[in-house]
């Protein structure tokens, strides 16, 4: 057998290194950036809605924003930033005669950056502060778009921007063509880019020379039609509007578009039939107008109710009943992703649907042939407790700072504000400085609460590394 050679030490030959042999050698420190936790998280939304009313207070509280003299009430620049910013419409003030035409165009300036800033602003803010978007930033941008993909989400900003630009300038176009016959030209084209930008992002501000504002126009079919179609296309999403228009089928939706129509639909109708039915005698309201007009005002209120907030009837003179079916219409809000605030139907949808497979002894909620997550139940069940759970705090505490107000309208004012719609009865004006405070708390949350918790919900799921032993509890 042979064995393997190595040298012995006599045979091995070290060399010490001379010192022109020894080379420096260069250390090369790459930095590597970090990505922020701060652009990553769902909160990054509210920072941004809370510094564009900031911006818009203090424009506001410009001396030269409103008639008279002196600086801008402080409450009244918060309150008005803050609705216009969220889409929400409460004023404290009447936007047509507080207001100069500066601090008009202030107003509407911050619609349409609310507007756009629901869908886009997040994801244009991650490409501002990140340069790049990251893996957790496409997620997060993913989840609050509710789309598949994670590619394409600068294309999507920019085409979003541009098809809400376009929808607006239509609008603006359609309005133009009546109120030339009805006021001068460059009147004309304000009132008509106003309540373009205004009805699309379901801000419902108005600045209506006319002493009724919108009711004056209740029996006019076109404007009531251009604003009714701008609201109810501003309240579906451009997801939902981008399947309308791509594939033209219902077979071939996504689920969520499936849904969204049908809720839209059948909220609609409950709203302009609940609307019609229990406003069709009231004098004080519809019950003077002519069945056409009857109908036209129905439909308008019926679509506005549950985004926009204009309205063609002094509410506060509508009946009770009336009252208390718009403000469930009103906390349910509009379509997830949209210009609305509010629960959202898509979160109604999934509730409804866990709820009926319940009943029925399913384990799993269905939808036109496909199955929802429990994740995606779960956190619809926790958005509607909270929303409800939240709308209950306010309203009471509203009920110790308004003491003297009527119940009905402080829940009224509260699921307007929840809902982003800015109906009123009249309590807004009235309200005490708590009260204020309380509302504008409210709008915010109604704009940015629901999304802000489902993201957070949708970043932090994990799996149980253990789990307790079951026990049943007595429950109905």
């Amino acid at each position: 057998m042979s064995e393997s050679w190595s040298p012995k030490p006599a045979d091995r030959v070290v060399r010490h290194p001379r010192e022109d042999d020894i080379k420096p050698i260069r250390l090369t420190v790459t930095a590597r950036r970090v990505p922020s936790k701060f652009a990553a998280t769902p909160l990054l939304m509210v920072y941004t809605f809370l510094g564009l009313v900031a911006i818009g207070t203090l424009l506001l509280l410009l001396p030269f924003t409103h008639h008279g003299s002196g600086l801008t009430p402080i409450m009244t620049a918060v309150f008005t930033s803050t609705s216009a910013i969220t889409g929400t419409g409460l004023v404290v003030e009447d936007t047509a005669l507080y207001w100069t035409r500066i601090g008009q165009v202030i107003i509407l300036g911050l619609i349409y950056v609310g507007g756009l800033g629901f869908m886009t602003i997040a994801t244009f803010m991650m490409i501002l502060i990140g340069q790049r978007v990251t893996l957790a930033q496409r997620l997060l941008v993913r989840e609050s778009l509710m789309i598949n993909q994670l590619g394409g989400i600068v294309r999507l900003t920019v085409g979003i921007v541009i098809v809400a630009t376009l929808i607006q300038v239509i609008g603006f176009l359609a309005l133009f063509s009546r109120f030339y016959f009805l006021y001068p030209v460059p009147e004309a084209i304000w009132q008509a880019v106003f309540h373009s930008v205004s009805s699309f992002n379901s801000a419902g501000f108005s600045v209506f020379l006319e002493a009724d504002q919108l009711i004056a126009f209740r029996g006019d079919i076109p404007v009531m039609g251009v604003m009714s179609v701008l609201t109810f296309i501003g309240a579906l999403s451009y997801l939902v509007i981008i399947d309308l228009v791509r594939l033209r089928k219902f077979s071939l939706f996504t689920l969520n578009t499936k849904l969204v129509l049908v809720m839209t639909l059948a909220v609609s109708v409950i709203s302009i039939a609940g609307f019609m039915i229990s406003e069709y005698s009231n004098v004080d309201t519809i019950g003077t107008l002519s069945f056409t007009d009857k109908l036209v005002a129905s439909v308008f209120q019926g679509i506005s109710l549950r985004s926009s907030g204009f309205t063609i009837a002094d509410l506060g003179y509508a009946n009770q009943h009336t009252n208390f079916l718009t403000s469930g219409l009103m906390f349910i809000g509009g379509t997830s992703a949209s210009v609305a605030g509010g629960l959202k139907v898509n979160t109604l949808a999934i509730i409804l649907l866990s709820v009926v497979a319940l009943i029925r002894g399913r384990n799993h909620a269905t939808a036109f042939g496909r199955e929802l997550p429990a994740s995606l139940v779960q956190r619809a069940m926790v958005l509607g407790t909270v929303s409800v759970a939240f709308m209950f705090l306010v309203v009471f505490l509203l009920t110790i700072s308004e003491g003297a107000a009527d119940l009905s309208a402080i829940v009224f004012e509260a699921t307007s504000a929840f809902g982003t719609v800015g109906l009123s009865t009249g309590l807004t004006p009235n309200l005490s400085v708590v009260g204020e405070w309380l509302i504008i708390a409210t709008m915010f949350v109604g704009k940015l609460g629901p999304l802000t918790i489902g993201l957070t919900m949708a970043q932090r799921t994990e799996h149980d590394l253990y789990r307790y032993p079951q026990e049943r509890v007595t429950i109905g």
